[in-house]
């Protein structure tokens, strides 16, 4: 297979076009950090560990998971099972993803590189805990939600405890939508053993649980903007983010996974720029 392809299939398979899920949220720490812009090697080297860091970790996941895929109807296309791609490729390139990230932290500061081995395993430990607890969806959206502190720590080299309520509130997103993405393999997970609150819920229960992760997710956004001192236009942002997040919850339904990916993936990143613009406005606008 030639290079070119397999770079294809390799961006395929990490979802490349998803890097923007945590990466807004992220720059919106960047620019409360900095109070605008910071320099732009800070930027480019917060983008560099950001990306590799998504990129190792979803690499691991399909490292990881590709016994289960290859079990699951919905998963077994992916690029492992598929014969796409060795499990071994996929290994060496989440150790290079890996091997970047730490590269970018160091060029941060010397905390964001103390803590970046901390901040691996917690993005590779996702990839196990279905195995052990229907609780994994929190895993996953902590793993997202370190992008805010960590942003911050990038541009301040120390943390504050306010950009942690950001943190949270990144958390209960994530997870919240993991739940609703887990209802699709509800059949899978109980048959393979698996653990996902779907799994051990129900499907009607797990949609009230990540309706109400979702509902906290937006008191921890509103507590977040007491704590900055928003203007109009940063509350306007998380106003708009509770509209975007109640059509999301609207294109699906228990009884109705059809436009899943749809509120997802597309829905899920119009939120997260939707936000960054409306605050990264009101720090323009108090300058």
């Amino acid at each position: 297979m030639g290079w070119l392809k397999k770079t294809r299939i390799t961006l395929e398979m990490i979802k490349w076009e998803h890097s923007i899920f945590a990466l807004p949220f992220a720059l919106t720490a960047v620019v409360l950090a900095a109070g605008g812009l910071p320099a732009w090697r800070t930027l480019f080297w917060i983008l560099v560990a950001m990306v590799s860091a998504r990129s190792c970790a979803m690499a691991f996941n399909r490292w990881a998971d590709a016994e289960l895929d290859a079990a699951n109807p919905r998963t077994k296309i992916r690029a492992i099972p598929a014969g796409l791609l060795s499990r071994r490729f996929v290994l060496g390139f989440t150790v290079v993803m890996g091997l970047v990230f730490i590269l970018a932290s160091a060029q941060l500061n010397r905390l964001t590189l103390y803590l970046s081995p901390m901040v691996l395993i917690v993005l590779l430990s996702y990839s196990y805990m279905k195995r052990f607890t229907r609780w994994s969806h929190l895993i996953l959206g902590l793993a997202l939600g370190l992008a805010p502190s960590a942003a911050w720590i990038a541009v301040r080299g120390e943390l504050d405890p306010r950009i942690l309520v950001l943190t949270a509130a990144v958390t209960l997103w994530v997870a919240g939508f993991d739940v609703l993405y887990a209802c699709q393999d509800f059949d899978h997970d109980c048959a393979a053993g698996l653990y996902s609150l779907p799994q051990a819920m129900g499907i009607p229960t797990a949609f009230w649980a990540a309706r109400g992760m979702h509902l906290t997710m937006l008191c921890l956004l509103a507590w977040f903007g007491h704590l900055f001192g928003f203007g109009f236009a940063g509350w306007l942002g998380i106003a708009a983010a509770a509209l975007l997040l109640a059509y999301e919850h609207s294109l699906v339904s228990p009884s109705d996974l059809r436009r899943l990916n749809a509120a997802f993936f597309t829905m899920n990143g119009v939120i997260a720029t939707v936000f960054l613009a409306f605050v990264a406005t009101d720090v323009w606008l108090r300058r």
